[in-house]
């Protein structure tokens, strides 16, 4: 068996299933909603990602990633639709999900292979925004603490929020997000010697943005800068790449014994390409507009190279 092996992230785009729930902002996701949203429409879309998945990095790897962070999953169920299809039932993945405040439920996720890995503990921590002297909602910053091939290893998974009121406008949303990153890392360093930290997500800015740099700066190496400086990206907005997925990694997972980092990647193959219309040449996404043409996501999937130098 190969030594190399890949950690990956992937915005699953509204993996919402058929069912209303009360407590969600859903209902466009619904049989009877704005988009007809059925089981053989779902079914169809679990189907699509999980042979997504199956393939990411597997062009140097025996298996898919061993670990995955997701994003816009809207419950437990969809996670385990997700593991139990056929492209992904004979791998040994297990998960971590924590359902947070997020109005329209839709909440960050990790898949991992459980030969590899082992889950020792997780905390969410709560991106909870004032807006107008009212409380805003977001996804919370998942920690999860494991063993990755024997050695230990902290993670921490976000879904930054967006920019649909205008980036400069949300900006500080994100700021507050990079902070209680921060913070966390804090905590960390404080009770551990040389830990090695990841970071993944769809963070909603790309790695020159103020909350990135951030991280950048506190010791993180980005290595999907260099996407951005080739003008190249996870997303497309109004025609332009942007490199809103990223991994990063602190120096001392960098230049631990038994993880050599090899390589960053886009996973961007002909399928997951939109061929025709005005978002020609985007990530085929599962709607365009109101009409459903049974795509993949509107995010292409990120993942890094390592080399398990202790196997």
């Amino acid at each position: 068996m190969s030594n190399i092996f890949s950690i990956g992230f992937y915005n699953l785009e509204n993996l919402f299933d058929p069912f209303d729930k009360e407590t969600n902002l859903d209902k466009d996701y619904t049989p009877t909603g704005k988009f007809k949203w059925d089981k053989e429409k779902y079914d169809q879309k679990i189907d699509h990602l999980s042979r997504t998945i199956s393939k990411v990095g597997t062009s140097r790897s025996d298996i898919p990633p061993v670990l995955l962070g997701v994003c816009e999953v809207e419950n437990e169920k969809c996670v385990q639709d997700l593991l139990k299809s056929d492209s992904l039932k004979n791998f040994d993945y297990k998960y971590v999900f924590h359902e947070s405040n997020d109005p329209r439920g839709i909440h960050v996720a990790l898949l991992y292979q459980s030969p590899h890995f082992t889950v020792l503990q997780y905390k969410p921590y709560s991106l909870d925004l004032k807006t107008n002297s009212e409380l805003e909602y977001s996804r919370d910053i998942l920690h999860i603490v494991g063993e990755l091939f024997g050695n230990k290893i902290h993670l921490i998974l976000n879904h930054w929020p967006s920019r649909t009121d205008g980036t400069i406008k949300t900006n500080f949303k994100r700021v507050t997000a990079s902070d209680i990153v921060k913070k966390i890392i804090q905590k960390i360093n404080q009770t551990e010697i040389e830990a090695n930290i990841l970071i993944m997500g769809d963070f909603n800015d790309d790695p020159s943005s103020e909350s990135m740099q951030a991280l950048s700066s506190n010791g993180f190496i980005n290595p999907m800068a260099d996407f951005q400086k080739q003008k190249k990206g996870s997303v497309r907005f109004k025609g332009k790449w942007i490199m809103f997925d990223q991994i990063l990694f602190n120096k001392n997972l960098k230049n631990t014994s038994w993880f050599n980092y090899l390589k960053a990647h886009i996973f961007v193959e002909p399928f997951l390409i939109q061929k025709t219309g005005r978002f020609k040449g985007s990530p085929k996404r599962t709607f365009t507009g109101n009409y459903h043409q049974a795509g993949y996501s509107d995010h292409f999937p990120v993942f890094v190279y390592f080399e398990n130098m202790g196997a």
